[in-house]
């Protein structure tokens, strides 16, 4: 099993390219994103580490990755999510339905319902800032990006008075941040020039979407725009407490655009870079440095570094799980049942070799009929919602109020966020077929919980075995949240027999608590 811990594109791994090779590390010049690093005489630079984890012919490769690596990375990689006590359980964010059109009256009211849906994380998106001389920041997406300011038409007494209201009803509260965009009405841009990225034609770059859409730039991290946007994400935290910061937008390379040639920065006389070859690692590496500097200066600020910012498509990657908790890995705007599928098959592609307690996967809203549904699925990440909750009835809120308190329980029983394994026996999640998760605390061995979802397959019913437990010690297994007792069985029972689990539906799902007996 090959490890590579460098980031985003510039991520090489290549297996029987020649006579039975391995090679992992960096992209090599004729790729498509080279990696260059210039260095002066008696100059050294460390490259990203590697790591290899071997294992004999009749072993089981997917066993190695549920043991032997998930253990390593979240024990010796150095994982944010891994060294952080409090980990985030449920997470909200205004981005759907609302998008830009966003105000304090409406963030309170959100925030109202969503409390008592048990959210722990309020996370303001795009549409509450503004650029200096603007009137407004209801232009939409794309717009008023760089200066950073709060919009006091949307947010008269500017955020202090909406986050004291979020931190009022138990809630961290959060923005949404573009760390690399500025449009051509701000200020930065305006007066600094230089920190933005050049294309290959010389000109002003943007690295996002369109290159003709001139009005938006990308900034880049081999200037001095570093220390203009820490100091920006420093001053939201100390002046309003912000607690959770999604950093947005590319920055190295494009998620969407398939040209290689429009990606890092062709300037021959920015500080931190010589030409565009080296931009990447450089851009890159300072991307890092800024989230080590923002934890060093505010350690309880939680970033979700979403996968445009890493520069791919749904891209989470060991570099970045180093130094961001989280990444938001995905838009998924489908409905039920489809939304949950494409979902769980984010989640099973990337755990258990990245800790799943990282992978952000948005959007499935609250409102959504089959929310329960959802919401299952859900459990085997970072669960973040979106949607309205204003739109549920008292009791549904209390409903899901139950899972959230049932998360808390489980999370200080188990810590199941620091853990995920695949379920045995039933692979890829697809339709057609029935899919699961565990995240068994295999240290403890104490228990953790387990989902199990039927995704339109013939057979009603399948056994459920659950491994990474004491087989001389007895299990009880409870149905989520209410736990209703469903066996009682011996660790080595659990990991041999299993235990039956039904579903009438067509697409159904549970979630299960597995105790250790006193």
């Amino acid at each position: 099993a090959l490890g590579n811990e460098a980031p985003g594109v510039l991520k090489r791994t290549a297996f029987h390219t020649t006579d039975r090779n391995a090679e992992v590390g960096l992209t090599r010049q004729g790729q498509d994103f080279p990696f260059r690093k210039w260095l002066k005489s008696g100059e050294s630079w460390n490259s990203p580490g590697t790591f290899i984890a071997l294992y004999a012919n009749n072993d089981d490769g997917f066993n190695v990755i549920n043991t032997v690596v998930n253990e390593f990375v979240r024990k010796h990689l150095g994982t944010r999510i891994s060294s952080i006590k409090n980990k985030p359980l449920f997470v909200y964010n205004t981005w759907y339905p609302f998008r830009t059109f966003i105000n304090d009256s409406l963030i309170r009211e959100v925030a109202k319902a969503a409390s008592e849906c048990g959210i722990q994380e309020f996370i303001i998106d795009d549409g509450w800032q503004y650029n200096y001389g603007r009137e407004s920041s209801d232009k939409g997406w794309g717009g008023n990006y760089g200066d950073w300011l709060v919009d006091q038409n949307k947010f008269p007494g500017s955020l202090s008075s909406t986050f004291d209201y979020i931190r009022s009803l138990g809630m961290k509260p959060g923005l949404w941040i573009s760390i690399g965009s500025a449009t051509s009405d701000s200020k930065v841009l305006q007066e600094h020039p230089e920190w933005f990225v050049v294309n290959k034609d010389g000109k002003q770059g943007n690295l996002h979407f369109n290159p003709a859409n001139s009005y938006f730039a990308t900034s880049c991290f081999g200037t001095d725009w570093f220390s203009y946007i820490k100091s920006v994400i420093l001053n939201l935290v100390k002046e309003y407490g912000l607690a959770y910061a999604k950093l947005d937008l590319s920055v190295v390379t494009s998620a969407y655009i398939n040209d290689p040639a429009v990606s890092g920065c062709y300037a021959s006389n920015h500080p931190y870079h010589r030409d565009h070859e080296e931009s990447f690692i450089m851009i890159y590496q300072n991307v890092l440095k800024l989230f080590d500097e923002l934890h060093a200066e505010a350690p309880e600020l939680f970033i979700d570094c979403t996968f445009e910012t890493e520069g791919k498509l749904q891209l989470q990657d060991y570099a970045f799980a180093k130094h961001a908790e989280g990444n938001w890995l995905s838009n998924i705007e489908e409905p039920f049942p489809t939304g949950a599928l494409r979902m769980r098959q984010l989640a099973w592609w990337r755990s258990p070799a990245v800790p799943a307690g990282s992978l952000v996967i948005g959007n499935l809203p609250f409102d959504s009929k089959n929310f329960e549904f959802d919401l299952k699925s859900l459990i085997g990440t970072l669960p973040i919602v979106l949607g309205d909750p204003r739109k549920l009835s008292p009791e549904k809120r209390s409903e899901i109020k139950k899972w959230a308190d049932w998360m808390v329980k489980m999370q200080d029983k188990y810590d199941y966020m620091s853990f995920r394994q695949d379920l045995p026996g039933f692979g890829e999640p697809s339709e057609g077929s029935w899919d699961g998760w565990t995240r068994i605390n295999t240290d403890k061995k104490n228990g953790g919980i387990i989902g199990v979802f039927r995704q339109g397959a013939m057979e009603r019913s399948r056994t459920v075995v659950v491994p990474g437990l004491d087989p001389s010690k007895r299990y009880t297994v409870f149905l989520a949240p209410e736990g209703k007792q469903i066996s009682d069985l011996t660790g080595k029972q659990l990991s041999e027999d299993g235990f039956n689990v039904s579903f009438a539906n067509s697409y159904d799902g549970n979630v299960y608590e597995v105790r250790i007996n006193d």
